[in-house]
């Protein structure tokens, strides 16, 4: 189907997404900013018959990003979709997050997005021939969690970003779009049950346990469920879809 970059893919919810683009009929570039992860999913997806390749990279380097989107254009004949998935989480009363924590989350969660998604317009602009750029927000995108108030910021600036970019591209055929997970079984909600867990007492899965009975459809999500709406957004189906940031999470969030 075309070349699609996929940032985070190393693990978790980035490594479904890169597979699930794969058995789509893409060529996916595999990036993370652990070589190790990166690699493993690439030689995953060649291992089952797709085409991959890795690209270690930190998405809070803009000129890391725009070497490496460039690299994949030229090595793979093109770029389709970018999928800025990389994130990071903190668990963290507001009254004691420090500048430092900011600065982490926000280079990852929003200047790394940022990055990407200049990255990938400039060449989809040069190319002519449109795209599909798809950014990770959250349900605390739509919604303020306690304890995660620094996160939920991030994931807000997301949409924010999704909107405004999806009318600055529509001109050059480049819809913009982003994913909203829920409570999801990755290393990511295992570290946010730990932090969350100290800080209340409950022993281990005890806080995933907590949240997850809050889910109408009655279970902790899979990567394969946000790959599964990642893939519409990156193919056909959704060209006459931009500016959306679009909620799979079970029914947690409701708006």
């Amino acid at each position: 189907m075309g070349v699609a970059v996929v940032t985070g893919a190393g693990r978790g919810i980035g490594r479904g997404i890169a597979l699930r683009l794969s058995r789509d009929g893409h060529a996916v570039a595999v990036n993370d900013r652990d070589a190790h992860g990166a690699t493993a999913v690439a030689e995953e997806i060649r291992s089952a018959g797709g085409t991959a390749v890795a690209y270690p990279a930190d998405v809070t380097d803009p000129d890391a990003v725009t070497a490496m989107v460039g690299q994949v254009a030229e090595e793979l004949g093109g770029l389709d979709v970018m999928v800025a998935n990389a994130g990071i989480a903190q668990v963290k009363p507001l009254l004691e997050v420090t500048p430092d924590d900011l600065r982490t989350i926000f280079d990852v969660n929003v200047f790394g997005v940022v990055y990407c998604l200049q990255a990938a317009a400039r060449v989809m602009i040069d190319r002519g021939t449109g795209g599909k750029i798809v950014s990770a927000a959250s349900i605390a995108g739509h919604q303020g969690f306690d304890l995660l108030g620094h996160y939920s910021a991030t994931k807000f600036a997301v949409r924010a970003l999704t909107q405004a970019a999806a009318k600055e591209l529509a001109p050059h055929r480049i819809t913009v779009n982003a994913y909203c997970p829920g409570i999801v079984g990755t290393d990511m909600w295992d570290l946010i049950d730990e932090q969350m867990g100290a800080r209340s007492g409950a022993g281990k899965g005890e806080t995933l346990k907590q949240y997850a009975a809050a889910i109408p459809l009655g279970r902790v999500q899979t990567a394969d469920d946000v790959a599964a709406f990642v893939s519409y957004l990156a193919g056909p189906d959704s060209d006459y879809m931009t500016g959306q940031a679009v909620m799979i999470d079970g029914g947690v969030v409701m708006v």
